[in-house]
Protein backbone atom coordinates (compact mmCIF):
# COMPACT_ATOMS: atom_id res chain seq x y z
CA UNK A 1 0.00 0.00 0.00
CA UNK A 2 1.42 3.37 -1.23
CA UNK A 3 1.98 6.12 1.27
CA UNK A 4 -0.64 8.60 -0.34
CA UNK A 5 -3.05 5.78 0.64
CA UNK A 6 -1.83 5.18 4.04
CA UNK A 7 -2.28 8.96 4.80
CA UNK A 8 -5.80 9.45 3.60
CA UNK A 9 -6.91 6.21 5.77
CA UNK A 10 -5.35 7.51 8.64
CA UNK A 11 -6.62 10.86 7.86
CA UNK A 12 -10.38 9.41 7.79
CA UNK A 13 -9.95 7.56 10.96
CA UNK A 14 -9.13 11.08 12.65
CA UNK A 15 -12.02 12.80 11.91
CA UNK A 16 -14.52 12.57 14.50
CA UNK A 17 -18.29 14.54 14.82
CA UNK A 18 -19.18 17.28 16.79
CA UNK A 19 -22.88 17.93 16.60
CA UNK A 20 -22.59 18.04 12.73
CA UNK A 21 -19.88 19.43 12.05
CA UNK A 22 -16.40 17.81 11.61
CA UNK A 23 -13.00 17.98 13.02
CA UNK A 24 -9.97 16.65 12.66
CA UNK A 25 -7.31 15.28 15.76
CA UNK A 26 -5.38 18.05 14.73
CA UNK A 27 -8.30 20.77 14.55
CA UNK A 28 -9.90 19.22 18.10
CA UNK A 29 -6.77 19.57 19.46
CA UNK A 30 -7.24 23.59 20.08
CA UNK A 31 -10.83 23.02 20.75
CA UNK A 32 -12.19 23.77 23.97
CA UNK A 33 -15.70 24.15 24.32
CA UNK A 34 -17.30 21.76 21.85
CA UNK A 35 -21.18 21.82 23.77
CA UNK A 36 -24.14 22.54 21.88
CA UNK A 37 -25.59 24.99 24.35
CA UNK A 38 -23.04 27.65 25.93
CA UNK A 39 -24.09 30.60 28.75
CA UNK A 40 -21.49 33.39 29.28
CA UNK A 41 -22.54 34.90 32.50
CA UNK A 42 -22.58 38.45 33.98
CA UNK A 43 -19.67 39.52 31.25
CA UNK A 44 -19.20 43.23 29.87
CA UNK A 45 -20.48 43.23 25.93
CA UNK A 46 -19.27 45.24 23.18
CA UNK A 47 -21.68 44.26 20.53
CA UNK A 48 -20.04 46.00 17.47
CA UNK A 49 -22.76 48.16 16.95
CA UNK A 50 -20.85 51.14 18.10
CA UNK A 51 -23.42 51.02 20.77
CA UNK A 52 -22.46 51.86 24.81
CA UNK A 53 -21.08 49.03 26.45
CA UNK A 54 -22.96 46.61 28.50
CA UNK A 55 -22.26 45.28 31.70
CA UNK A 56 -23.30 42.28 33.42
CA UNK A 57 -24.67 40.54 30.71
CA UNK A 58 -25.26 37.07 30.12
CA UNK A 59 -25.19 35.74 26.36
CA UNK A 60 -26.70 32.02 25.33
CA UNK A 61 -25.50 30.42 22.22
CA UNK A 62 -26.60 27.38 21.07
CA UNK A 63 -25.38 25.63 18.28
CA UNK A 64 -24.02 27.84 16.21
CA UNK A 65 -26.25 30.45 16.50
CA UNK A 66 -26.73 33.77 19.82
CA UNK A 67 -30.02 32.10 20.98
CA UNK A 68 -30.57 35.10 23.76
CA UNK A 69 -28.86 37.98 25.28
CA UNK A 70 -29.88 40.41 28.17
CA UNK A 71 -28.68 41.87 31.67
CA UNK A 72 -27.78 38.36 33.42
CA UNK A 73 -30.94 38.95 36.39
CA UNK A 74 -33.04 38.54 33.34
CA UNK A 75 -31.59 35.87 31.16
CA UNK A 76 -32.54 32.52 31.93
CA UNK A 77 -30.14 29.74 31.34
CA UNK A 78 -31.02 26.48 30.34
CA UNK A 79 -30.18 23.58 32.55
CA UNK A 80 -28.45 21.85 30.40
CA UNK A 81 -26.50 24.73 29.17
CA UNK A 82 -22.55 24.69 29.73
CA UNK A 83 -21.39 28.11 32.18
CA UNK A 84 -18.47 30.36 32.09
CA UNK A 85 -18.08 33.01 34.11
CA UNK A 86 -17.91 36.18 32.91
CA UNK A 87 -17.39 38.48 35.71
CA UNK A 88 -14.50 40.62 35.15
CA UNK A 89 -14.15 39.55 31.54
CA UNK A 90 -15.35 41.56 28.32
CA UNK A 91 -17.16 39.77 24.80
CA UNK A 92 -16.74 41.62 21.70
CA UNK A 93 -17.51 40.09 17.71
CA UNK A 94 -15.08 37.79 16.08
CA UNK A 95 -12.63 39.88 14.22
CA UNK A 96 -13.56 40.56 10.48
CA UNK A 97 -10.29 42.09 9.44
CA UNK A 98 -9.69 42.76 5.41
CA UNK A 99 -6.06 43.76 4.71
CA UNK A 100 -4.62 39.95 5.60
CA UNK A 101 -2.19 37.37 3.95
CA UNK A 102 -1.12 34.08 4.27
CA UNK A 103 2.64 35.07 3.71
CA UNK A 104 5.54 36.80 5.59
CA UNK A 105 8.42 38.78 4.17
CA UNK A 106 11.85 36.85 4.17
CA UNK A 107 14.78 39.16 3.42
CA UNK A 108 17.72 37.61 0.27
CA UNK A 109 20.45 40.20 -0.31
CA UNK A 110 18.62 42.85 -1.89
CA UNK A 111 15.57 41.40 -2.95
CA UNK A 112 12.21 41.74 -1.35
CA UNK A 113 10.60 38.19 -1.32
CA UNK A 114 8.11 36.45 0.73
CA UNK A 115 7.42 32.99 1.91
CA UNK A 116 3.95 31.11 2.09
CA UNK A 117 2.69 30.25 5.89
CA UNK A 118 0.17 27.66 4.85
CA UNK A 119 0.19 26.12 8.51
CA UNK A 120 1.40 28.83 11.01
CA UNK A 121 -0.93 32.10 9.73
CA UNK A 122 -4.33 29.90 10.02
CA UNK A 123 -3.55 29.35 13.43
CA UNK A 124 -2.47 32.53 14.48
CA UNK A 125 -5.64 34.37 12.87
CA UNK A 126 -7.80 32.80 14.70
CA UNK A 127 -5.72 32.19 18.12
CA UNK A 128 -5.69 36.60 17.33
CA UNK A 129 -9.44 36.59 17.82
CA UNK A 130 -10.03 37.02 13.54
CA UNK A 131 -13.25 34.71 12.52
CA UNK A 132 -13.35 36.26 9.31
CA UNK A 133 -10.21 37.48 6.56
CA UNK A 134 -9.36 38.56 3.60
CA UNK A 135 -6.52 38.26 2.01
CA UNK A 136 -5.63 41.18 0.48
CA UNK A 137 -3.69 40.03 -2.38
CA UNK A 138 -2.60 36.45 -3.00
CA UNK A 139 0.74 34.90 -3.72
CA UNK A 140 -0.43 31.52 -3.96
CA UNK A 141 -4.40 32.39 -4.90
CA UNK A 142 -4.92 28.18 -5.27
CA UNK A 143 -3.11 27.66 -1.63
CA UNK A 144 -5.19 30.25 -0.05
CA UNK A 145 -8.42 28.77 -1.60
CA UNK A 146 -7.62 25.11 -0.59
CA UNK A 147 -6.95 26.20 2.57
CA UNK A 148 -10.38 28.97 2.90
CA UNK A 149 -12.26 24.75 1.75
CA UNK A 150 -9.95 22.89 4.46
CA UNK A 151 -10.78 24.79 7.19
CA UNK A 152 -14.53 24.80 5.96
CA UNK A 153 -14.33 21.54 6.20
CA UNK A 154 -12.61 20.85 9.61
CA UNK A 155 -9.58 19.36 8.28
CA UNK A 156 -7.35 22.43 9.18
CA UNK A 157 -7.47 25.48 11.84
CA UNK A 158 -8.13 29.14 11.21
CA UNK A 159 -10.52 31.68 10.08
CA UNK A 160 -13.24 31.53 7.68
CA UNK A 161 -11.99 33.49 4.41
CA UNK A 162 -12.28 35.39 1.49
CA UNK A 163 -9.82 35.14 -0.77
CA UNK A 164 -8.76 38.03 -3.33
CA UNK A 165 -6.80 37.12 -6.65
CA UNK A 166 -3.16 37.79 -7.13
CA UNK A 167 -1.55 41.13 -7.13
CA UNK A 168 -2.26 42.30 -10.84
CA UNK A 169 0.35 45.01 -12.03
CA UNK A 170 2.81 45.80 -14.46
CA UNK A 171 6.35 45.36 -14.01
CA UNK A 172 8.27 48.51 -11.77
CA UNK A 173 8.43 46.48 -8.53
CA UNK A 174 11.58 44.35 -8.37
CA UNK A 175 9.12 41.44 -6.38
CA UNK A 176 9.84 38.28 -8.09
CA UNK A 177 6.60 36.76 -6.62
CA UNK A 178 4.13 38.96 -8.60
CA UNK A 179 2.94 38.20 -12.70
CA UNK A 180 3.48 41.32 -14.09
CA UNK A 181 0.72 42.17 -16.52
CA UNK A 182 1.40 43.60 -20.43
CA UNK A 183 -1.66 45.07 -21.30
CA UNK A 184 -5.02 45.34 -20.03
CA UNK A 185 -6.70 42.18 -22.21
CA UNK A 186 -4.81 40.62 -20.07
CA UNK A 187 -6.84 41.94 -16.57
CA UNK A 188 -9.80 40.81 -18.25
CA UNK A 189 -8.42 36.99 -18.12
CA UNK A 190 -6.92 37.47 -14.65
CA UNK A 191 -11.06 38.65 -13.21
CA UNK A 192 -12.23 35.98 -15.13
CA UNK A 193 -10.04 32.68 -14.72
CA UNK A 194 -10.05 33.51 -10.80
CA UNK A 195 -13.26 34.14 -10.40
CA UNK A 196 -14.50 30.92 -11.76
CA UNK A 197 -12.09 29.55 -9.03
CA UNK A 198 -13.55 31.00 -6.18
CA UNK A 199 -11.82 34.88 -5.39
CA UNK A 200 -14.13 36.64 -3.91
CA UNK A 201 -12.33 40.23 -4.91
CA UNK A 202 -9.20 41.30 -6.78
CA UNK A 203 -5.82 43.78 -6.08
CA UNK A 204 -4.45 46.25 -8.00
CA UNK A 205 -0.73 47.19 -7.10
CA UNK A 206 2.00 49.85 -7.95
CA UNK A 207 1.97 50.23 -11.45
CA UNK A 208 -1.33 49.46 -13.04
CA UNK A 209 -3.08 52.39 -15.85
CA UNK A 210 -6.31 53.86 -15.48
CA UNK A 211 -7.32 51.36 -18.22
CA UNK A 212 -6.43 48.23 -16.13
CA UNK A 213 -8.09 49.61 -13.16
CA UNK A 214 -11.40 50.63 -15.34
CA UNK A 215 -10.98 47.02 -17.19
CA UNK A 216 -10.85 45.78 -13.85
CA UNK A 217 -14.00 47.30 -11.88
CA UNK A 218 -15.51 46.20 -14.76
CA UNK A 219 -14.99 42.78 -15.56
CA UNK A 220 -15.77 42.49 -11.63
CA UNK A 221 -18.45 44.07 -11.11
CA UNK A 222 -20.03 41.87 -13.42
CA UNK A 223 -19.59 38.88 -11.34
CA UNK A 224 -20.99 41.27 -8.06
CA UNK A 225 -17.39 41.27 -7.28
CA UNK A 226 -15.05 43.91 -5.48
CA UNK A 227 -11.43 45.67 -6.31
CA UNK A 228 -9.33 47.22 -3.62
CA UNK A 229 -5.90 48.65 -4.33
CA UNK A 230 -2.58 49.68 -3.17
CA UNK A 231 -2.25 51.99 -5.82
CA UNK A 232 0.89 54.60 -6.95
CA UNK A 233 0.48 55.56 -10.79
CA UNK A 234 -3.55 55.76 -10.29
CA UNK A 235 -4.54 58.25 -7.52
CA UNK A 236 -6.86 57.57 -4.66
CA UNK A 237 -9.30 60.50 -6.83
CA UNK A 238 -8.75 58.78 -9.88
CA UNK A 239 -9.58 54.77 -8.76
CA UNK A 240 -12.73 56.32 -6.65
CA UNK A 241 -14.15 58.37 -9.59
CA UNK A 242 -13.70 55.26 -11.75
CA UNK A 243 -15.70 52.89 -9.01
CA UNK A 244 -12.90 50.82 -6.98
CA UNK A 245 -14.86 49.88 -4.08
CA UNK A 246 -11.64 50.01 -1.85
CA UNK A 247 -8.58 51.57 -1.24
CA UNK A 248 -5.18 50.22 1.22
CA UNK A 249 -3.08 51.33 3.87
CA UNK A 250 -5.64 54.60 4.64
CA UNK A 251 -3.86 57.54 2.40
CA UNK A 252 -0.10 56.68 3.32
CA UNK A 253 0.32 55.55 -0.30
CA UNK A 254 -1.91 57.69 -1.79
CA UNK A 255 0.09 59.51 -5.00
CA UNK A 256 -2.70 62.54 -4.87
CA UNK A 257 -0.75 64.96 -3.31
CA UNK A 258 2.29 64.93 -6.31
CA UNK A 259 2.22 68.23 -8.24
CA UNK A 260 2.05 67.98 -11.85
CA UNK A 261 1.27 64.35 -11.48
CA UNK A 262 2.44 62.52 -15.06
CA UNK A 263 -0.87 59.79 -15.80
CA UNK A 264 0.09 56.09 -14.83
CA UNK A 265 3.36 56.76 -13.93
CA UNK A 266 4.66 55.84 -10.14
CA UNK A 267 7.19 57.42 -8.90
CA UNK A 268 7.56 55.89 -4.92
CA UNK A 269 9.94 58.66 -3.94
CA UNK A 270 8.06 61.85 -5.30
CA UNK A 271 4.88 60.60 -3.55
CA UNK A 272 6.96 59.88 -0.55
CA UNK A 273 7.87 63.39 -0.60
CA UNK A 274 5.14 64.83 -1.50
CA UNK A 275 3.49 62.76 1.07
CA UNK A 276 5.33 63.77 4.35
CA UNK A 277 5.55 67.85 2.77
CA UNK A 278 1.59 67.83 2.46
CA UNK A 279 0.45 69.99 5.78
CA UNK A 280 -1.49 68.02 7.71
CA UNK A 281 -4.86 70.48 7.28
CA UNK A 282 -4.42 71.31 3.43
CA UNK A 283 -7.75 71.91 1.41
CA UNK A 284 -6.31 68.68 -0.81
CA UNK A 285 -6.60 66.06 1.83
CA UNK A 286 -9.93 67.55 2.85
CA UNK A 287 -11.18 67.40 -0.37
CA UNK A 288 -9.93 64.45 -1.36
CA UNK A 289 -11.68 62.78 1.48
CA UNK A 290 -14.95 64.44 0.36
CA UNK A 291 -14.47 63.40 -3.04
CA UNK A 292 -14.08 59.08 -1.28
CA UNK A 293 -16.51 59.81 0.80
CA UNK A 294 -19.24 60.95 -2.02
CA UNK A 295 -18.39 58.15 -3.82
CA UNK A 296 -18.72 55.30 -1.28
CA UNK A 297 -14.81 54.32 -2.06
CA UNK A 298 -14.05 52.30 1.29
CA UNK A 299 -10.43 53.05 3.23
CA UNK A 300 -8.56 50.03 5.02
CA UNK A 301 -6.22 51.17 7.70
CA UNK A 302 -3.43 49.01 8.30
CA UNK A 303 -1.03 50.90 10.97
CA UNK A 304 0.66 48.23 12.51
CA UNK A 305 3.00 47.67 8.94
CA UNK A 306 3.75 51.72 9.19
CA UNK A 307 4.23 51.45 12.97
CA UNK A 308 7.62 53.90 13.80
CA UNK A 309 10.18 51.89 15.54
CA UNK A 310 11.01 54.29 18.49
CA UNK A 311 9.74 53.83 21.68
CA UNK A 312 8.03 50.59 20.03
CA UNK A 313 8.00 46.94 20.23
CA UNK A 314 10.40 44.65 18.58
CA UNK A 315 7.03 42.70 16.92
CA UNK A 316 4.03 45.05 17.58
CA UNK A 317 1.47 43.11 20.00
CA UNK A 318 4.15 41.18 21.74
CA UNK A 319 4.88 38.33 18.99
CA UNK A 320 8.46 37.77 18.91
CA UNK A 321 8.18 34.31 20.02
CA UNK A 322 6.54 33.12 16.85
CA UNK A 323 9.16 34.33 15.00
CA UNK A 324 11.97 31.71 13.79
CA UNK A 325 15.10 32.87 15.52
CA UNK A 326 17.14 33.44 11.96
CA UNK A 327 14.30 35.62 11.25
CA UNK A 328 14.05 37.41 14.63
CA UNK A 329 17.48 38.10 13.84
CA UNK A 330 16.96 40.22 10.48
CA UNK A 331 13.88 41.66 12.03
CA UNK A 332 16.24 43.28 14.54
CA UNK A 333 18.91 44.06 12.90
CA UNK A 334 16.61 46.28 10.74
CA UNK A 335 14.87 47.86 14.07
CA UNK A 336 17.91 48.61 15.94
CA UNK A 337 18.75 50.17 12.31
CA UNK A 338 16.20 53.14 12.72
CA UNK A 339 15.22 52.95 15.93
CA UNK A 340 16.10 57.21 17.50
CA UNK A 341 16.49 57.65 13.21
CA UNK A 342 12.78 57.54 12.18
CA UNK A 343 11.03 61.21 13.11
CA UNK A 344 10.06 61.37 9.65
CA UNK A 345 8.01 58.04 9.79
CA UNK A 346 6.88 58.77 12.99
CA UNK A 347 5.44 62.05 11.68
CA UNK A 348 3.92 59.82 8.80
CA UNK A 349 2.90 57.62 10.75
CA UNK A 350 0.70 60.31 12.82
CA UNK A 351 -0.21 62.31 10.07
CA UNK A 352 -1.88 59.52 8.43
CA UNK A 353 -3.85 58.45 11.69
CA UNK A 354 -5.05 61.82 11.72
CA UNK A 355 -6.64 62.15 8.28
CA UNK A 356 -8.22 58.47 8.72
CA UNK A 357 -10.04 59.24 11.47
CA UNK A 358 -11.26 63.09 9.80
CA UNK A 359 -12.09 60.23 7.66
CA UNK A 360 -14.47 58.43 9.39
CA UNK A 361 -15.69 61.29 11.55
CA UNK A 362 -16.84 63.00 8.25
CA UNK A 363 -18.91 59.58 7.52
CA UNK A 364 -16.54 57.55 5.37
CA UNK A 365 -16.36 53.99 5.71
CA UNK A 366 -13.41 52.67 7.25
CA UNK A 367 -12.30 49.00 7.52
CA UNK A 368 -8.89 47.38 9.12
CA UNK A 369 -6.01 44.93 8.47
CA UNK A 370 -2.40 44.25 9.50
CA UNK A 371 -0.85 43.33 5.98
CA UNK A 372 2.02 41.43 7.27
CA UNK A 373 4.71 42.13 5.03
CA UNK A 374 7.04 45.34 5.50
CA UNK A 375 9.82 44.75 7.73
CA UNK A 376 8.99 41.68 9.29
CA UNK A 377 7.51 43.24 12.45
CA UNK A 378 3.92 42.67 11.49
CA UNK A 379 2.45 39.05 12.78
CA UNK A 380 -0.66 37.51 12.24
CA UNK A 381 -2.73 37.23 15.43
CA UNK A 382 -0.48 39.56 17.60
CA UNK A 383 -0.97 42.36 14.93
CA UNK A 384 -4.79 42.24 14.91
CA UNK A 385 -5.20 42.33 18.06
CA UNK A 386 -2.52 45.41 18.22
CA UNK A 387 -4.68 47.23 15.59
CA UNK A 388 -7.05 47.43 18.51
CA UNK A 389 -4.56 49.05 20.57
CA UNK A 390 -3.17 51.37 17.82
CA UNK A 391 -6.93 52.38 16.70
CA UNK A 392 -7.68 53.59 20.58
CA UNK A 393 -4.57 54.98 20.73
CA UNK A 394 -5.21 57.51 18.05
CA UNK A 395 -7.77 58.33 19.48
CA UNK A 396 -11.18 56.29 18.26
CA UNK A 397 -13.71 55.34 21.03
CA UNK A 398 -13.26 51.68 22.09
CA UNK A 399 -16.81 50.79 20.75
CA UNK A 400 -15.85 52.72 17.11
CA UNK A 401 -12.67 50.65 17.54
CA UNK A 402 -14.55 47.00 18.13
CA UNK A 403 -17.32 48.45 15.17
CA UNK A 404 -14.24 49.17 12.66
CA UNK A 405 -12.89 45.58 13.43
CA UNK A 406 -16.07 43.51 13.06
CA UNK A 407 -19.34 45.14 11.95
CA UNK A 408 -17.37 47.28 9.14
CA UNK A 409 -15.53 44.55 7.82
CA UNK A 410 -19.07 42.35 7.79
CA UNK A 411 -20.54 45.02 6.13
CA UNK A 412 -17.75 45.32 3.55
CA UNK A 413 -17.65 41.83 2.35
CA UNK A 414 -21.84 41.25 2.67
CA UNK A 415 -21.73 39.69 5.57
CA UNK A 416 -22.94 41.63 7.91
CA UNK A 417 -27.02 39.83 8.30
CA UNK A 418 -24.90 36.80 9.73
CA UNK A 419 -21.52 38.35 11.02
CA UNK A 420 -20.28 41.32 12.50
CA UNK A 421 -21.97 42.10 16.02
CA UNK A 422 -23.41 40.11 18.96
CA UNK A 423 -27.26 39.95 18.28
CA UNK A 424 -29.86 37.48 18.61
CA UNK A 425 -30.04 35.37 15.61
CA UNK A 426 -26.78 35.98 14.60
CA UNK A 427 -23.52 33.29 14.15
CA UNK A 428 -21.67 32.84 17.21
CA UNK A 429 -18.26 34.49 16.38
CA UNK A 430 -17.05 35.93 19.30
CA UNK A 431 -14.39 36.75 21.55
CA UNK A 432 -13.97 35.80 25.27
CA UNK A 433 -11.32 38.42 26.26
CA UNK A 434 -9.85 37.98 30.42
CA UNK A 435 -10.21 41.57 31.33
CA UNK A 436 -11.97 44.67 31.43
CA UNK A 437 -11.06 46.33 27.68
CA UNK A 438 -13.25 49.77 28.53
CA UNK A 439 -10.35 50.01 31.52
CA UNK A 440 -7.39 49.15 29.52
CA UNK A 441 -7.72 48.62 25.45
CA UNK A 442 -4.28 45.93 26.29
CA UNK A 443 -6.32 43.56 27.60
CA UNK A 444 -7.44 42.43 24.01
CA UNK A 445 -3.73 40.15 24.30
CA UNK A 446 -5.60 38.35 26.94
CA UNK A 447 -7.86 36.05 24.67
CA UNK A 448 -9.31 33.25 26.70
CA UNK A 449 -11.76 31.76 23.89
CA UNK A 450 -12.37 32.24 20.34
CA UNK A 451 -16.06 31.44 19.06
CA UNK A 452 -16.24 30.62 15.65
CA UNK A 453 -19.64 29.34 14.05
CA UNK A 454 -20.45 28.51 17.78
CA UNK A 455 -17.32 26.59 18.77
CA UNK A 456 -15.18 27.60 21.04
CA UNK A 457 -10.99 27.31 20.45
CA UNK A 458 -8.07 28.19 22.77
CA UNK A 459 -6.30 31.21 22.01
CA UNK A 460 -3.41 30.53 24.37
CA UNK A 461 -2.83 26.81 22.85
CA UNK A 462 -3.20 28.23 19.39
CA UNK A 463 -0.37 30.72 19.74
CA UNK A 464 1.74 28.05 21.15
CA UNK A 465 0.87 25.79 18.78
CA UNK A 466 3.14 27.72 16.44
CA UNK A 467 6.13 29.49 18.21
CA UNK A 468 9.29 29.57 16.50
CA UNK A 469 7.62 28.41 13.17
CA UNK A 470 6.94 32.07 11.44
CA UNK A 471 9.07 32.02 8.69
CA UNK A 472 9.10 29.01 8.24
CA UNK A 473 5.54 26.85 7.74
Amino acid sequence: MNRIKIFFIGFSLSVSVLWGQKFSKEVQNFISVDTTLVAITHVKLIDGTGSAVKNNQTIIIKNNKIESIGASNTVKIPEDAYVIKGSGKTVIPGLVMLHEHLFYPKFFENWYSVNQLTFSFPRLYLAGGVTTMRTAGSIQPQTDLNIKKWILEGKMTGPKMDVTSPFIDREGVPIASIGFIKNSKEVKEIVNFWANRGVTSFKLYNNVTKEDLKTCINEAHKRGLKVTGHLCSVTYEEASNLGIDNLEHGFRVSSDFVKNKDSDICDPFEVRNAYNNEPVNSTRINTLIATLIKNGTTLTTTPNVFEPYTGRELIPGGGEKAVTPELLNDVTQIYNQYVNKDSIRVAGYKKNMIWIKRFYDQGGKLVAGTDPTGAGRTVAGYANQHTLELLHEAGFPLVDVVKICTFNGAKYLNQDQTIGTIETGKTADLILINGDLESNINNIRNMEIVFKDGIGYDSKKLFDSVNGLVGLK
